[in-house]
């Protein structure tokens, strides 16, 4: 019999790379494709695929948060898809039929896909779907949390085992995955669904919300100052006001960020404080 495959991926470039790789394949059967997590619950739930390839970092809803909405005894054989880097891949590896690192070759997707196959069709469901129950539970640390109010982090997702913050974030560069480290990025801006990073003149744009990244970020060393922007606070140089009562913040590279109304108070308490 085909096996029933779902792509998820709100890249319509690996959506579509995922789908001219399937089609090239004899017995597998295309039931649908998804741009999100919440479209991805809702075709798992339609279509019952038999196999599931599944993009981790994307907006609103990650990878993980899927899992966690069907239920890991409910989920189908999954590959999981990713930007990780190489240290956050043994949690992925542990729970998946695989995993795929963005860029990927496509004698590893063969792996991948002929690896999923021998899953479906033995008897590893069970154990599979304990593995992903595992995952939850180190990503959240409570399988049964509300998969709308939080966001799993994979274990070893560039954060340090010390602290448990983000120490370095990876970026797909046109091929190549660049990782750049946390203490380098003097501050963060959104852009629609995605984040930028900005490491001195370099600008390196993620997929990632704002939201999720201040959850991750040290707030010791970091701090949100408008709903646009997150600031490194060592690179603050000095907080000016103009003539219509906006406040902005000077970094040291001469850079200005606005600072939200609700923030300002807040944000000169920090900047008061001894270092």
């Amino acid at each position: 019999m085909a096996l029933r495959v779902l792509v998820v991926d709100d890249e319509p470039l690996g959506r579509r790379r995922l789908l001219a790789l399937l089609e090239q394949e004899a017995e597998i059967e295309i039931v649908g494709t998804a741009s999100d997590g919440e479209e991805a619950v809702g075709a798992i739930r339609t279509e019952r695929p038999d196999l599931v390839f599944l993009d981790v970092q994307m907006p609103r809803m990650s990878g993980l948060e899927v899992v966690q909405a069907i239920g890991a005894r409910s989920m189908p054989a999954t590959i999981f898809v990713t930007a990780y880097d190489q240290y956050a891949l043994s949690a992925f590896d542990a729970a998946a039929v695989d995993y795929l690192v963005k860029p990927f070759r496509d004698s590893r997707f063969k792996e991948a896909l002929d690896r999923a196959r021998r899953r479906v069709a033995s008897d590893e469901r069970e154990r599979l779907h304990e593995q992903l129950m595992s995952l939850l539970r180190a990503g959240t640390g409570d399988s049964t949390t509300n998969a709308s109010t939080t966001r799993p982090t994979p274990p070893d997702a560039g954060t340090s085992k010390q602290s448990g913050f983000l120490e370095r974030i990876a970026v797909d560069m046109r091929g190549k995955l660049r990782v750049v480290p946390v203490a380098q990025v003097d501050y963060i801006t959104a852009s629609g669904q995605y984040a930028e990073l900005h490491v001195g003149t370099h600008r390196y744009v993620i997929r990632d919300s704002m939201q999720h990244l201040e959850e991750r970020l040290d707030p010791a060393r970091w701090m949100r100052i408008h709903r646009s922007a997150i600031v490194q606070l060592d690179r603050v140089s000095m907080m000016l006001r103009n003539e219509g009562s906006e406040y902005w913040v000077q970094l040291h590279g001469g850079v200005r960020l606005r600072v939200g109304r609700s923030r300002r108070e807040a944000l000169e308490a920090r900047l008061r404080q001894p270092s």
